[in-house]
Formats: structure tokens, C-alpha cells, sequence
């Protein structure tokens, strides 16, 4: 199979996570996408929202998209959340499989500093996802890493995580921001993260 991997915070999920997995599926032509929740990403502070919550909000999000599926094996692991240590694992488990890591066009240019990235590169594709007409900057990246990315235009949506955690905080509302399910469990919930 051809699986797209989508890893982040996802503090909480919305809908430009989603239309990014989507438009990258039907781009590469991918049999699923599989949302996977950081436990800590290496680069951000902790997260607004539980694990639980994240996780809880991921599955509710793609409830409706047979594509899609979640994993929690970042959050079952526990601690930083490296991308190599989490495609090792799926490597090891899914031999056969072709993945390809979904990331912004934005992230492109960390990639060198990546957690043992030469690794990563051997093990998954990287989908960079972004506006159309973006051109990839060759020259700070290595010609190993060039070789394994693939960019896929996309509609850009301005639409932030931590915008969403500040308009709950500020009690205003995150309606069209997010799915209608996450949407829903976001008002229900007693904890809006800060």
C-alpha cells in the first residue's frame, strides 16, 4: 500500500490538517493517510490539550473518510516524538508499504535538522504541501533530500492550532475552524486548553 503519514500536535485538529491529507491522498494517488498524534514534538512547547483529548479529536475528526485512520503509537511511546523513530517502527511493521510524510512546504527547509533525517529520507517520501507555484530551494537542502520530496499544491488555509486554543480561551467561537464533531466535543468540554 501507499500510505501518506500525518504526524503533529494536532492541538486541537482542523480543517487545514485535513484538507492537506486529503489533497495529498488524491495527489499521490495513496491508499490511506494515518493521522498520528505527537506525544512531544521536539520542536514545540507541550500541548494546550491531553493526549487523550488530541487523540479523542483526531478519530472524530476523520470519522467520516474510510482513508483515513489514526495511530497513538507516539503517544503510547511517550517522550520526544521523532519522525525516524516512529517510521523505524513502521518500516519494521509494514515492510511492503511505500510511505510518504506529509509535511508544509514551510517545514522544507528544517529538514537537515531533522533528528537523524538521513535516516528518515531512506525510510519515507516527503509530501510538502503549499501553495501552488512554491518552488523548492535546492541549494539548502541536501541532493539526497531533494531526491525524496514531492510537492503537492494545495488551497491555502490561514488556520492555526494555537489560534483556536486563543478564540476558545477568549470564548469565542471555532465553528467552520474545525470539523463539527471536534467542534461539538470542544463545547461539551469543561478544560478549553490555553
Amino acid at each position: 500500500m501507499k500510505i501518506g503519514i500525518m504526524g503533529g500536535t494536532f492541538d486541537p485538529i482542523h480543517i487545514g490538517h485535513l484538507v492537506a491529507a486529503e489533497t495529498v491522498r488524491e495527489a499521490l494517488d495513496l491508499d490511506e493517510v494515518w493521522f498520528m498524534p505527537s506525544h512531544i514534538p521536539p520542536h514545540k512547547a507541550e500541548a494546550g490539550f491531553s493526549s487523550d483529548e488530541r487523540l479523542r479529536m483526531v478519530e472524530l475528526a476523520i470519522s467520516e473518510q474510510p482513508a483515513f485512520r489514526t495511530l497513538d503509537i507516539e503517544l503510547r511511546r511517550g517522550g520526544v516524538s521523532y519522525s525516524a523513530d516512529t517510521m523505524e517502527t513502521l518500516t519494521g511493521q509494514y515492510p511492503d508499504d511505500d510511505f510518504h510524510f506529509i509535511i508544509g512546504t514551510d517545514m522544507v527547509n528544517y529538514l537537515p535538522k531533522w533528528e537523524r533525517i538521513e535516516d528518515l529520507a531512506k525510510m519515507t517520501r516527503f509530501a510538502a504541501v503549499g501553495r501552488a507555484g512554491y518552488v523548492l530551494d535546492r541549494s539548502v537542502l541536501p541532493e539526497a533530500l531533494v531526491e525524496v520530496i514531492d510537492h503537492v499544491d494545495m488551497p491555502q488555509l490561514e488556520i492555526s492550532s494555537t489560534e483556536i486554543r486563543e478564540r476558545l480561551k477568549d470564548g469565542r467561537s471555532a465553528r467552520y475552524l474545525v470539523p463539527d464533531k471536534v467542534y461539538d466535543y470542544l463545547q461539551r468540554s469543561e478544560n478549553h486548553a490555553t
